[in-house]
């Protein structure tokens, strides 16, 4: 399984939770049971860490979320938000413009016609951000 078919899984994931406010794996259980889903390591990581930070990331997607409130923004691109900043923040290993692509791509492919370009924006300030705040540290 590659990456982008894990970053699938784990969106599928984290979606659900929107709705059913379960556990990550009440609903991978369920997966499991109903579609035969084999759940991938990285997946399984990829969603139970970014609901383990929800509140942490759900701040940042208000503060970069300009004029935009959660509760208006819809499930699609609040869940794919919510993977690609877990990643930009705690996945060292994984360059922002890699998750930042993906995250556009899963808005493109399950969202409506303007959910990816809200999700590159929003992405693309925390990213500025994170930026701005690494060249201020190596000057101090």
């Amino acid at each position: 399984m590659t990456r982008r078919e894990a970053r699938e899984e784990a969106f599928f994931i984290v979606f659900e939770h929107s709705f059913s406010n379960e556990q990550v794996d009440d609903i991978i259980a369920n997966a499991v049971e109903g579609r035969a889903l084999q759940i991938n390591p990285f997946a399984y990581s990829l969603a139970k860490n970014s609901i383990d930070r929800l509140e942490e990331l759900d701040q940042l997607i208000e503060k970069h979320a300009i004029r935009w409130k959660k509760n208006r923004i819809s499930r699609v691109s609040l869940a794919v938000l919510r993977l690609a900043l877990y990643e930009m923040r705690f996945e060292e290993s994984i360059p922002e413009s890699v998750s930042i692509n993906e995250a556009v791509e899963l808005a493109k492919k399950f969202g409506g016609e303007e959910d990816s370009s809200f999700v590159n924006g929003v992405l693309g300030a925390v990213s500025r951000e994170k930026g701005l705040l690494k060249k201020a540290d190596e000057k101090a």
